[in-house]
Protein backbone atom coordinates (compact mmCIF):
# COMPACT_ATOMS: atom_id res chain seq x y z
CA UNK A 1 0.00 0.00 0.00
CA UNK A 2 1.32 3.24 -0.93
CA UNK A 3 0.67 5.98 1.54
CA UNK A 4 0.00 9.38 0.81
CA UNK A 5 0.12 12.71 3.31
CA UNK A 6 -3.43 12.62 3.49
CA UNK A 7 -3.94 8.98 4.60
CA UNK A 8 -0.80 9.24 6.93
CA UNK A 9 -3.09 12.40 8.74
CA UNK A 10 -6.42 10.51 8.40
CA UNK A 11 -5.31 6.83 8.41
CA UNK A 12 -7.17 5.80 5.90
CA UNK A 13 -6.08 2.90 3.96
CA UNK A 14 -5.17 3.19 0.00
CA UNK A 15 -6.29 -0.36 -0.98
CA UNK A 16 -4.52 -1.32 -4.49
CA UNK A 17 -6.76 -1.53 -7.68
CA UNK A 18 -7.30 -4.73 -9.03
CA UNK A 19 -9.98 -7.16 -10.21
CA UNK A 20 -10.40 -10.05 -8.67
CA UNK A 21 -8.96 -12.85 -10.25
CA UNK A 22 -10.37 -14.31 -13.39
CA UNK A 23 -13.04 -11.44 -13.47
CA UNK A 24 -10.99 -9.36 -15.88
CA UNK A 25 -11.26 -11.27 -18.90
CA UNK A 26 -15.04 -11.79 -18.33
CA UNK A 27 -15.46 -8.22 -18.02
CA UNK A 28 -13.28 -7.46 -21.34
CA UNK A 29 -15.14 -9.84 -22.96
CA UNK A 30 -18.89 -8.53 -21.65
CA UNK A 31 -17.75 -5.10 -22.97
CA UNK A 32 -16.47 -6.00 -26.06
CA UNK A 33 -19.66 -7.70 -27.04
CA UNK A 34 -21.79 -4.62 -25.92
CA UNK A 35 -19.64 -2.12 -28.50
CA UNK A 36 -19.76 -4.74 -30.94
CA UNK A 37 -23.82 -4.53 -30.20
CA UNK A 38 -23.70 -0.85 -30.10
CA UNK A 39 -21.85 -0.60 -33.35
CA UNK A 40 -24.20 -2.81 -35.09
CA UNK A 41 -27.14 -1.16 -34.27
CA UNK A 42 -26.04 2.21 -35.69
CA UNK A 43 -25.26 0.47 -38.71
CA UNK A 44 -28.79 -1.08 -38.82
CA UNK A 45 -30.15 2.58 -37.79
CA UNK A 46 -28.43 4.16 -40.32
CA UNK A 47 -29.34 1.13 -43.04
CA UNK A 48 -33.31 1.87 -42.01
CA UNK A 49 -32.87 5.65 -41.92
CA UNK A 50 -31.90 5.33 -45.55
CA UNK A 51 -34.41 3.32 -46.41
CA UNK A 52 -37.19 5.34 -45.09
CA UNK A 53 -35.62 8.16 -47.27
CA UNK A 54 -35.89 6.36 -50.28
CA UNK A 55 -39.33 5.29 -49.71
CA UNK A 56 -40.85 8.51 -48.42
CA UNK A 57 -38.79 10.34 -51.58
CA UNK A 58 -40.98 8.18 -53.99
CA UNK A 59 -44.01 8.82 -52.57
CA UNK A 60 -43.44 12.21 -52.59
CA UNK A 61 -43.78 12.99 -48.41
CA UNK A 62 -41.56 14.77 -46.76
CA UNK A 63 -40.47 13.79 -43.11
CA UNK A 64 -37.96 15.04 -41.09
CA UNK A 65 -35.24 12.21 -41.94
CA UNK A 66 -32.45 14.95 -41.07
CA UNK A 67 -32.80 14.82 -37.52
CA UNK A 68 -33.46 11.09 -37.24
CA UNK A 69 -30.27 10.68 -39.18
CA UNK A 70 -28.47 13.24 -36.11
CA UNK A 71 -29.70 10.98 -33.79
CA UNK A 72 -28.30 7.98 -35.13
CA UNK A 73 -24.82 9.27 -35.99
CA UNK A 74 -25.19 11.12 -32.37
CA UNK A 75 -25.63 7.80 -31.17
CA UNK A 76 -22.98 6.29 -33.03
CA UNK A 77 -20.41 8.70 -31.73
CA UNK A 78 -21.61 8.35 -28.57
CA UNK A 79 -21.23 4.28 -28.72
CA UNK A 80 -17.80 5.08 -30.12
CA UNK A 81 -16.46 7.26 -27.47
CA UNK A 82 -17.41 5.39 -24.29
CA UNK A 83 -14.40 2.73 -24.29
CA UNK A 84 -11.60 5.88 -25.11
CA UNK A 85 -13.40 7.89 -22.46
CA UNK A 86 -13.95 5.36 -19.67
CA UNK A 87 -9.83 4.43 -20.30
CA UNK A 88 -9.19 8.36 -19.50
CA UNK A 89 -11.07 8.24 -16.60
CA UNK A 90 -9.88 4.84 -14.72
Amino acid sequence: MKATLLSLYLAVPQPKRQAPDGLGPKIDKMLGLAAWAGTAAGVLGIVITGAMMGISLKRGESSEHMSRLGMVLGGCCLVASAGPFANWIF
